[in-house]
């Protein structure tokens, strides 16, 4: 089963995000209270565990649900393998996937450290069509 295992948010950009109980997901912008909410294409972030797991075999320590700036940390699904349009269903909340991946333009801390990030390949974004809340734990439906 697909599932959310932790929502992040930050009150700025550029910096690590960090984990609340619910996120307040709102249609055209994304998730109450995050920096990166507005009306565009990338309203919410979401990475797979699978995907940090990729780095920490790769010696990166510490990486905890929003340490690459992802509003969503999922589990179970493959998610840069679902095309652009794709929907979601998490508690209520219709998500549509906009984008796979993304240019890093600064090249984040992680890069640095080890030369290679999964953000910019495996993170995609979407865009919130339905409003509600979404938590940890909550499935992660594909329509």
């Amino acid at each position: 089963m697909a599932k959310v295992i932790a929502v992040n948010i930050s009150d700025r950009k550029g910096v690590i995000k960090h984990p609340v109980a619910v996120g307040e997901c709102l249609v055209d912008f994304g998730i109450k209270g995050d920096a990166h909410g507005g009306n565009w294409h990338r309203q919410i972030s979401l990475l797979g565990q699978e995907s940090i797991d990729k780095m920490t075999a790769m010696g990166v320590e510490g990486l905890d649900p929003g340490k690459f700036a992802e509003n969503l940390t999922t589990t179970g699904i493959e998610l840069f393998t679902l095309p652009i349009g794709t929907l979601l269903e998490i508690n209520g909340v219709l998500l549509e996937v906009t984008q796979i991946g993304k240019e890093c333009h600064k090249g984040c801390a992680i890069k640095q450290q080890v030369g290679d990030c999964i953000m910019p390949r495996e993170g995609i974004f979407v865009k919130v069509l339905k409003n509600g809340e979404i938590r940890p734990g909550d499935e992660i439906i594909i329509k």
